[in-house]
């Protein structure tokens, strides 16, 4: 980078740091290459490299965990941990039923609390989405998007809730199954849902931001559910009985 300024180095080293995020080129968890492979690898200071990092954390888009490294999107609340204990013992459905009661009123308290700067960042995060290359990086931005809003609703117990339901949903053969879900039809009209949900928090519409999120949810509920009730036909097995039916 001779000849350029350290302001556009650094801004340089920046717009590489995303296209490799873009990318997918980084590992299952999110977790980026360090700082001294980074350097190496842009052939550049470690110095640019970590301003170029703490660019993208401002934004949102990376965070970073002492003694681990940093990693793409939004950190998962620890203490969701607490859902291996109880991960055998539900399904799909009962998962998306916990979000319909948690995340709508998650929504709502963003709208009242949260700042511009953590609206611009959910804006970025779902542009993030919209661009993602392939389904690991459709999963990221998704959860980390969901996350935020989690985060910035100012709740704690309401938080620690929706980490226990965040965890559960990270069980590797659910996302696959959302993965097998998803076309690109499907990823617009997530996307539409999520820059309603957004706007109704700029706009600190509490009620509006609830309804777009119980709307959103209620989409995915009704894919999640025809998704399994024709893959339980193909098997010739009944997936789930309404408690109408029981």
């Amino acid at each position: 980078m001779n000849g350029m300024s350290p302001k556009a180095a650094s801004a340089q080293v920046r717009d590489r740091l995303l296209e490799l995020i873009k990318s997918g080129d980084i590992s299952p968890d999110g977790r980026l290459p360090t700082e001294r492979a980074l350097a190496e690898r842009f052939g550049v200071g470690r110095r640019f490299v970590r301003q170029g990092l703490d660019a993208l954390e401002a934004e949102g888009l990376v965070w970073r965990k002492q003694g681990k490294g940093t990693f793409a999107g939004q950190p998962a609340d620890p203490m969701g941990d607490l859902a291996a204990r109880i991960t055998g013992e539900t399904n799909a459905l009962e998962v998306m039923e916990a979000r319909l009661c948690i995340e709508p009123e998650l929504a709502a308290l963003c709208a009242r609390r949260m700042t511009t700067d953590e609206v611009a960042r959910l804006r970025t995060l779902v542009q993030r989405q919209l661009e993602a290359a392939d389904a690991q990086a459709i999963e990221l931005w998704d959860g980390s998007l969901h996350r935020l809003i989690a985060q910035c609703a100012g709740n704690r117990p309401l938080l620690m809730a929706f980490s226990l339901i965040d965890k559960i949903r990270s069980n590797p053969a659910w996302v696959s199954l959302r993965a097998k879900s998803r076309d690109l039809a499907s990823l617009q009209v997530t996307h539409n849902e999520h820059l309603a949900i957004i706007d109704a928090i700029a706009a600190g519409h509490a009620e509006v931001a609830r309804t777009a999120m119980l709307d959103h949810l209620e989409t995915r509920f009704a894919a999640l559910q025809g998704d399994l009730e024709r893959a339980a036909q193909r098997s010739g097995e009944t997936f789930f009985i309404t408690r109408d039916q029981s």
